[in-house]
C-alpha cells in the first residue's frame, strides 16, 4: 500500500502536499483543520466532523453537482435582499476558508460571527483574530450579550446585534439544533451540508449539498454576478428555487455512484 505524502509540521507550509496525488484536496483540507487544532481554532471533535464530510463529498463526486449550483444562487440572491444577513463561523470554517468567508462577507455586506459548541473564550478569541488575519474588518461573538432560545448549550450564546437580530444566516457545516432554533426564530436559513438527510439540510430554506470549500466562493461569485438585479430579480430567483427537489436531486447523485 502507497503511504500518503508527508502532512507539512509548518501550519503555513502547504508545499509537501504534491498537486498531483489523487487526494490533494482532501489532504489540504486535513493539513488545514489539524493546523488549526493547533492553533486553537479547531477542537478535536473537528477532525471527526473533517471526515465524516469528506466521506459524503467522495460520494457526490468531490464536484459542485448542479443542483448545489443552484442552491448557491439563490442564497446569493437571498443575501442581497437581506437587510442584516450574517455568516456564523465555527472552527472548521475558520481553518479550511477563512478568506472566502471573508470575500463572501465583502460581496454581501454580510457580517461574520463566531458561534461555536465547544466555547471558550480562548477559542473565540483565537477564531477572530485568526479571521482578521485573513481581512475581516470586524468579527462578531465575543460580546455574547444575546442568546438563541430553545438551546441548552453554548452555541445558544450570540450577539443581539448579529445572529440573533439577523434575518437571514448562513450556517455553514451540519447544526441540527441550532439550525431548528434558528427556523423558530423566523430566520431565513441557508445551510451549507454534505448530507441532504441531516437535520440542518433538512431544515434550511436554502440547502446547499457540497463542500464549503468549494460552495463560499461560488455563493460570492454569484452574489456579485447579481450585484446589479433589481428586487424583482432577485425575489424571482429565491422563489424559483425548489429545496426538496434539491435535496432529492443530491440524494439521486449519492444513491447512483456520482453521476447526475
Amino acid at each position: 500500500m502507497s503511504e500518503e505524502p508527508q502532512i507539512p509540521v509548518d501550519p503555513d507550509d502547504e508545499t509537501e502536499i504534491p498537486e498531483s496525488h489523487p487526494r490533494h484536496e482532501s489532504l489540504l483540507a486535513r493539513h488545514r483543520i489539524e493546523a488549526g487544532v493547533e492553533k486553537g481554532i479547531t477542537s478535536l471533535q473537528g477532525l471527526i466532523a473533517q471526515g465524516r464530510g469528506e466521506t459524503y463529498d467522495y460520494l457526490l463526486g468531490e464536484r459542485t453537482i448542479e443542483s448545489a449550483d443552484a442552491a448557491a444562487r439563490a442564497a446569493a440572491a437571498e443575501f442581497l435582499l437581506a437587510d442584516h444577513p450574517v455568516i456564523s463561523v465555527n472552527g472548521n470554517v475558520a481553518a479550511l476558508s477563512p478568506d472566502a468567508v471573508v470575500d463572501l462577507a465583502q460581496a454581501t455586506d454580510a457580517d461574520i460571527e463566531v458561534n461555536l459548541f465547544n466555547r471558550t473564550e480562548e477559542r473565540m478569541a483565537a477564531i477572530a483574530e485568526h479571521l482578521r488575519e485573513h481581512g475581516a474588518s470586524e468579527v462578531k461573538g465575543l460580546a455574547a450579550d444575546g442568546r438563541i432560545p430553545g438551546l441548552d448549550h453554548a452555541r445558544a450564546t450570540v450577539d443581539a446585534d448579529g445572529i440573533h437580530a439577523a434575518d437571514v444566516v448562513l450556517v455553514p457545516l451540519e447544526d441540527g439544533d441550532r439550525a431548528a432554533a434558528l427556523d423558530a426564530m423566523g430566520k431565513t436559513e441557508i445551510v451549507i451540508d454534505l448530507n441532504p438527510l441531516s437535520r440542518s439540510a433538512q431544515v434550511a430554506d436554502i440547502p446547499i449539498v457540497d463542500n464549503l470549500v468549494r460552495v463560499l466562493p461560488l455563493i460570492a461569485e454569484h452574489a456579485r454576478d447579481l450585484r446589479d438585479a433589481s428586487r424583482e430579480e432577485l425575489e424571482t430567483i429565491v422563489q424559483g428555487f425548489d429545496r426538496e427537489a434539491a435535496l432529492d436531486a443530491a440524494e439521486r447523485v449519492i444513491r447512483s455512484g456520482a453521476s447526475e
